[in-house]
């Protein structure tokens, strides 16, 4: 069965910085695909961020370029493999110069917190029970 892929393009306003951000979070930054106005986040073997410089970004859309620390663009929602490693992700967001913009979600069976990169763009990391997933 064909695997589709996942790409979300994300504007930003200094590529170095969020390319440092995203690398110390440990993601690894593919060369093959990134530049000065581009980098290429690879999250997992079908996800990949794409960071673009808005002069870049500006040349895939006429719409303008949503500000994430005023508005509300996209909602990125990442699994984790467990709550300790929920905790692990945000908090070392935290210390690169993210920001938390809610108190963490605690259902039981399912939990989330999430943080804001340098952009204001939002990263939810969650966990959820295996066994409430099969059930």
């Amino acid at each position: 069965m064909y695997q589709q892929m996942i790409f979300v393009n994300l504007p930003v306003r200094d590529i170095d910085a969020s390319k440092k951000f995203f690398g110390e979070l440990g993601y690894e930054i593919n060369p093959q695909f990134s530049d000065e106005t581009t980098a290429s986040v690879v999250v997992s073997e079908n996800i990949i961020v794409m960071l673009l410089s808005h002069e870049k970004y500006a040349q895939f859309t006429d719409k303008e370029i949503a500000d994430a620390t005023r508005t509300s663009e996209v909602l990125v929602a990442l699994s984790a493999e467990s709550r300790e490693k929920v905790d692990e992700m945000v908090d070392r967001a935290l210390s690169l110069g993210a920001t938390e913009p809610r108190d963490k979600q605690d259902l039981g069976f399912m939990y989330g917190r999430a943080f804001e990169d340098l952009d204001g763009h939002t990263f939810e990391i969650v966990w959820m029970d295996p066994a409430a997933v099969e059930g």
